[in-house]
């Protein structure tokens, strides 16, 4: 299934002026992730442009980060914990990370 998910984060890297890409967003918000999360303000969480800026030229950012957005952490951006977010799939999780790390 790996291989199939990498044509749609593909298509995301390749296009990094898709910050307010409507798909996307929508996909964000169903997820619940705009709940704690914008694009370009901080939330309860991180503004999603400042998460791009932070990993940008990190080849490993993608794997770690959809972990981490899958199990839930803290401490990367302050004292507020992030919530596990194990009812969005995996797949999902892949391609809203990639979207993030793409954006300028």
């Amino acid at each position: 299934m790996r291989g199939f998910l990498a044509f749609p984060i593909l298509i995301v890297l390749a296009h990094p002026a898709w910050a307010d890409d409507a798909a996307m967003l929508e996909l964000a918000d169903k997820s619940r992730c705009t709940t704690c999360h914008d694009v370009h303000q901080k939330v309860t969480g991180p503004a999603w442009i400042d998460v791009a800026k932070r990993y940008r030229g990190d080849a490993g950012a993608l794997e770690r980060l959809v972990v981490k957005v899958r199990q839930g952490g803290s401490g990367n951006w302050g004292d507020v914990p992030m919530s596990p977010n194990k009812r969005v799939s995996e797949d999902n999780i892949r391609i809203l990370v990639g979207w993030i790390l793409a954006l300028k």
